[in-house]
């Protein structure tokens, strides 16, 4: 018997760069740029002219096409889906969410504010969402490290 959980994560950090800095590396082609558990983002070749598709490789072996659901330089979103998996993944489907917000005023002023969501069939079980926490947890850290050293060229 499976134990209940949620199917939804969301992950939220504080990153000491200019929003600019952040904003810019969040796109599906450019996370292996930030992302240490990505050996490559790239373009998927042949995919047609209105879907944007990109191929995660992980350092693990781990194939992801990702396809880009929603894109906004307005919001500053980005909304993504899991379309295949190289293994393949032991739930239906994952929508996933990266919104960043410039922080305007008090102590973290000219930082940026960051979530990063996802929404997870119901297939998925606990460990699935606690390793997507971790997961997002880490890959946070790894956009702040990024920005951080990009916002001081």
């Amino acid at each position: 018997m499976s134990i209940p959980t949620s199917t939804s994560v969301s992950e939220s950090a504080v990153i000491a760069a200019p929003f600019s800095a952040v904003w810019h590396l969040i796109k599906l082609q450019d996370f292996s740029k930030f992302w240490s558990k990505l050996e490559k983002s790239e373009w998927v070749k042949g995919a047609s002219e209105e879907t944007d598709i990109v191929k995660w490789t992980f350092k693990d072996g781990t194939v992801l096409d990702v396809k880009q659901e929603e894109h906004s330089s307005i919001d500053h979103f980005i909304t993504y889906s899991v379309i295949s998996s190289q293994p393949a993944l032991s739930y239906t489907s994952v929508v996933s969410t990266i919104r960043a917000y410039p922080i305007t005023s008090g102590d973290n002023e000219g930082q940026t504010f960051i979530t990063w969501t996802g929404n997870f069939s119901s297939d998925a079980d606990a460990g699935v969402i606690a390793d997507a926490k971790f997961k997002r947890r880490e890959a946070l850290s790894d956009l702040a490290k990024a920005a951080a050293s990009g916002s001081k060229k």
